[in-house]
């Protein structure tokens, strides 16, 4: 059920150590209208059902089948919703939930905690955010990163997220990172739009005097502040999730529950440590996925992981320091290598077609599915039989309500 891709010592140490152990969900909700343009994203079926996507799928993930939510969930192009996977998880094995607002359209419907982000424009405009609210999520990621870690409820922390448009914003920031991330990016359609996502992200860069060239980036990379460069063509939920992986890896594990959205939000991490000076323990983090994604054909998934692992960075410029940047410590000065898990869960043999999509290169990941599995796996050895059952067990219920 569950299957390593990269780091594989490492990540062999990190799953012996929270093997059976509990675990804490959180998810961070986030918005950018790059998720408006047509034919970026299948997760909704219209640009306007996209607005509403993330507001849907928390009140699913807090309410499950038991309550209809004021957000109906949106009709997808094909398959369900990735939330009726962690759903069923969560619901089964009673795991504190918890529910992050870095920055929506509208206010959700369901009890969040309120980052006091902003939603992000369009990355091709290379102004999707105000630097001072980067900052601002980062440092409440890095604050709720050590709340949920030092809890004693959970002994490892699973993060999720719902960006519409994410693989996107994900592509900008490791391709402004200096990592060669054209064309391994995944997203919810069945073959990857991989042009239209360049097209977009080199609009956003080139706002940046980033040029598409190898000898000019390397030059570019090291001098650039990675806060600045989420303010640019990121999203909300990236400064958040990598403040929050930060400081939890301090004190506990961290599985970030995702693909090419969490390797890149790793990639931040990394980037923001060695910038400002920050201790953190990278080898308390893991990147958590499902199959769909680790094999996907039309992306690289994978080759993704090892070309940030093959990332070196050796020098930077300082930016201004965090107020609590001289007790951290120092970082090296190397871009950390990502384990990258993935769940082995399977549709094939599924009795509803909405999951057989899955198999089709369909939907594929979001709202931490892949990581709600593995964890199930390693906290309470799931099987698949188990995970299929929870979860057409929840997708009936949700039909008959």
């Amino acid at each position: 059920m569950l299957r390593i891709h990269t780091n594989t010592t490492q990540s062999e140490s990190w799953i012996s150590k929270y093997r059976s152990k509990k675990f804490s969900f959180a998810c961070v909700l986030g918005f950018t209208e790059t998720g408006l343009i047509p034919g970026i994203s299948a997760a909704g079926s219209t640009p306007d059902e996209r607005k509403y996507t993330a507001l849907a799928d928390a009140e699913f993930l807090y309410y499950g089948a038991d309550r209809k939510g004021q957000y109906p969930l949106p009709p997808l192009v094909a398959g369900a919703s990735p939330v009726f996977i962690t759903r069923a998880v969560v619901e089964e094995l009673n795991v504190p939930v918890y529910l992050f607002n870095a920055g929506l359209l509208v206010l959700p419907t369901v009890p969040t905690i309120d980052l006091e982000g902003a939603p992000a424009k369009c990355l091709s405009q290379g102004a999707a955010m105000d630097i001072a609210t980067v900052r601002h999520l980062f440092e409440q990621g890095m604050i709720w990163g050590e709340k949920l870690s030092l809890k004693q409820e959970s002994e490892y922390l699973v993060v999720g997220e719902c960006v519409v448009g994410g693989t996107t914003t994900a592509l900008a920031i490791l391709t402004g990172l200096g990592i060669s991330a054209r064309g391994m990016v995944n997203s919810s359609h069945s073959v990857c739009n991989h042009a239209q996502k360049w097209e977009i992200v080199r609009a956003g860069l080139s706002k940046l005097g980033w040029q598409d060239n190898q000898t000019r980036a390397e030059e570019q990379i090291k001098k650039i502040d990675p806060l600045q460069l989420v303010a640019a063509v990121g999203d909300p939920m990236q400064a958040a999730v990598a403040g929050m992986a930060i400081s939890a890896s301090r004190s506990s594990g961290v599985l970030l529950a995702g693909g090419t959205q969490m390797l890149a939000v790793f990639a931040l991490a990394s980037a923001i440590c060695e910038f400002y000076n920050l201790s953190w323990q990278p080898e308390e983090i893991v990147v958590g996925t499902t199959r769909w994604v680790a094999s996907d054909s039309t992306g690289k998934t994978v080759e993704l992981a090892q070309e940030i692992a093959r990332k070196r960075r050796t020098s930077f410029g300082r930016a201004i320091s965090f107020k609590d940047a001289e007790s951290f410590g120092h970082a090296s000065r190397t871009l950390n290598a990502p384990s990258l898990l993935a769940t082995e869960l399977s549709f094939e043999n599924s009795r509803y077609v909405q999951l057989q999509a899955y198999e089709q290169g369909f939907v594929k990941e979001g709202m931490g599915a892949g990581g709600a599995c593995i964890a199930a796996y390693l906290s309470e050895n799931w099987q698949q039989n188990q995970l299929l059952e929870a979860i057409e067990t929840l997708l009936s219920r949700y039909w008959q309500m």
